[in-house]
């Protein structure tokens, strides 16, 4: 069967990429089309269009990209018509993806999305549009079947894609070591806009903490330049796509808003989440978001696991105390463990990239 799939950002590039290979074991004649990145074309994909070239964040920076948006969907509206799949499968980027799954409706073509839009988050009523354009969806979060249920619509949940990730990755094969000293990781997330905001910030503390050795981890979407200039003469090196390599051994971690901080827990890291946006977008956003926090491990918790510093909050002072903290308090710590064992036990079953599989191929068989 001819699969098309659309991911927008590095987190949809790894679980696409893990999707794209349980459908290749699945069905020996899968092809697969897809936008996305380094990893889905790895995994035996066509790549139409990079990631790197679609990561647009926040309300403001949205608006400045919308002529480069339009275009965008245009032509993935041209290149679904030519490639006629059996199946269009989105993964999570809501913004572009419920667009296309409205015209997909409209053109008869057989949808699936792995990983929901945050409509629990946010603009709830959503969730009639998905009804609607959506032929199926699998969902990675526990709470999000019951949230589904609340709205009359049934979905499957297969799991989330990090456990079986992070359990191939935590074998006692030692890590390739990074540094002879302690090393705290700072990763400042995978798109520009973001870096830029926040590793400054990040590196503001580096000089209290001479006794360690402060390692970034630089996304593979972006030039080792960048990182160059904003590191300057401070005291820090960089790690060239090894997040994972660079988890298994720090012992603490700064780290931004996002998937990132979902896997930092569930390699037992010691944490601080970081979020510093623009004010326009931030103002907006705090109008229109409902959740009581950012980071995926509190939400999927329901309790401050992580100490999140936002906006004027992320700032030098609150970041050198945090990270005393995740280094030196050894109650705080053990708490933080604790709770990250939970929170695996809570994300359950691993194989969900073979669990969505079946799901996608029994749509359309």
């Amino acid at each position: 069967m001819r699969y098309y799939i659309i991911a927008g950002e590095a987190s949809g590039d790894l679980h696409g990429s893990n999707l794209i290979k349980a459908l290749h074991r699945q069905d020996k004649h899968a092809d697969v089309r897809c936008w996305g990145g380094d990893k889905m074309q790895a995994a035996g994909a066509t790549l139409v269009k990079h990631y790197r070239d679609l990561a647009f964040m926040g309300f403001v920076e949205v608006i400045r990209h919308l002529p480069t948006i339009l275009n965008n969907i245009r032509f993935c509206k041209q290149d679904i018509l030519e490639y006629k799949p059996d199946v269009l499968v989105f993964v999570d980027y809501p913004g572009f993806n419920m667009r296309i799954a409205e015209w997909a409706k409209q053109q008869g073509i057989r949808t699936a999305y792995y990983i929901s839009p945050q409509v629990w988050a946010w603009k709830e009523k959503r969730v009639e549009k998905i009804k609607r354009d959506v032929d199926k969806m699998l969902v990675i979060l526990p709470f999000e079947v019951d949230f589904y249920k609340k709205w009359k619509y049934g979905v499957t949940y297969v799991g989330h894609p990090l456990i079986e990730v992070i359990e191939q990755e935590r074998s006692p094969v030692p890590p390739v070591p990074l540094s002879s000293k302690p090393i705290i990781a700072l990763l400042p997330g995978s798109r520009k806009q973001e870096i830029g905001v926040k590793l400054p910030v990040m590196l503001q503390v580096v000089k209290y903490f001479p006794q360690y050795q402060f390692i970034v981890a630089q996304a593979p979407s972006q030039p080792e330049s960048l990182y160059k200039e904003l590191i300057g003469n401070a005291d820090a090196t960089l790690a060239n796509n090894q997040t994972y390599n660079l988890l298994k051994q720090a012992k603490a971690a700064l780290v931004t808003s996002g998937t990132a901080t979902l896997e930092t827990a569930l390699f037992g890291v010691p944490q601080a989440v970081c979020y510093k946006g623009n004010p326009v977008s931030y103002w907006l956003a705090k109008k229109l978001i409902k959740v009581k926090y950012i980071s995926l491990v509190n939400l999927i918790m329901d309790k401050p696991v992580v100490k999140e510093l936002i906006q004027a909050e992320l700032n030098e002072q609150s970041l050198k105390e945090e990270l005393d903290r995740l280094l030196h308090d050894t109650a705080y710590i053990q708490q933080m463990q604790a709770d990250y064992a939970e929170l695996w036990h809570k994300l359950g079953a691993t194989n969900a990239s073979d669990k969505a599989a079946a799901e996608i191929i029994a749509l359309v068989s």
